[in-house]
């Protein structure tokens, strides 16, 4: 065949690569992107666990690519945390640095939440109402926890540092567990009570360091030490775990979905 001929012919389309993965029995997205100046495939957790995503160099093979994928299969399942999990009466939930056993009882008005009765025990929290309200209620209540952690801590850095924030929210982010604007208002992920103690002492004063360093440079680093001189076990702890606290639904499990 001539080769003006051979040129003109359409090229076999390669297989395209999928668009998600099976990662401890839920489908998170998976993102390809190729980099022109990429010398190696690089993998990352999307903000939040919302996905896995590769950078590769041009031209990589689709071959290669999924033998990378499979061979760092553990690293994506341990950073990404278990299958999400719905949150009703029995379910054991992750709660400053032990476990929260919630228990559901109709006939009660008002939640109560017990501390641990020995060592190694769960704190327990008791709400009432309607069982389909169950999660919204454990919700509300560890917001509520939540503010009264964060105060405390907003209150021992701002002493320390000598300035105070406008505000304090909270919400529900995946992208970060905190924020500092320009006009000194703090937001803070509720979730956060979920971690350990020392783990919400790192981002609050991460967040009262912006305060003084609106940046990332050397100073805002030394700011924050000295605040929290044990900044790199909270760091790590929100790099390794932070994305399996965002496994928790707190909304009614449809039929046939797990409840804890």
């Amino acid at each position: 065949m001539p080769a003006f001929l051979k040129r003109l012919l359409p090229t076999a389309r390669k297989p395209a690569l999928p668009d998600e993965l099976l990662v401890n029995e839920r489908r998170v997205p998976l993102q390809v992107r190729e980099h022109p100046t990429a010398r190696r495939i690089v993998l990352r957790i999307a903000p939040g666990g919302g996905g896995v995503r590769l950078t590769v160099p041009r031209r990589t093979a689709r071959a290669t690519i999924l033998d990378f994928l499979e061979r760092h299969r553990g690293w994506v399942e341990e950073r990404l945390g278990p299958a999400p999990a719905h949150v009703a009466d029995g379910a054991f939930l992750p709660f400053r640095g032990g476990s929260l056993l919630v228990r559901h009882d109709p006939a009660r008005r008002l939640a109560r939440l017990d501390p641990p009765a020995g060592e190694g025990e769960p704190w327990r929290l008791h709400v009432g109402g309607e069982a389909a309200h169950t999660a919204r209620r454990v919700a509300d209540a560890l917001k509520r926890e939540a503010r009264r952690d964060l105060e405390a801590a907003v209150e021992r850095h701002a002493m320390a540092l000598g300035l105070r924030p406008r505000a304090l929210s909270l919400k529900d982010t995946t992208s970060r567990w905190g924020s500092c604007t320009a006009d000194r208002r703090l937001s803070f992920s509720w979730r956060i009570v979920m971690a350990p103690p020392f783990v919400l002492d790192y981002l609050v004063a991460h967040e009262m360091a912006h305060l003084r360093e609106m940046n990332h440079g050397p100073g805002f680093w030394a700011l924050c030490r000295e605040l929290c001189p044990g900044m790199d076990a909270g760091r790590d702890w929100l790099r390794r775990e932070g994305a399996s606290l965002h496994a928790w639904r707190f909304s009614p499990a449809e039929p046939g979905q797990n409840a804890a």
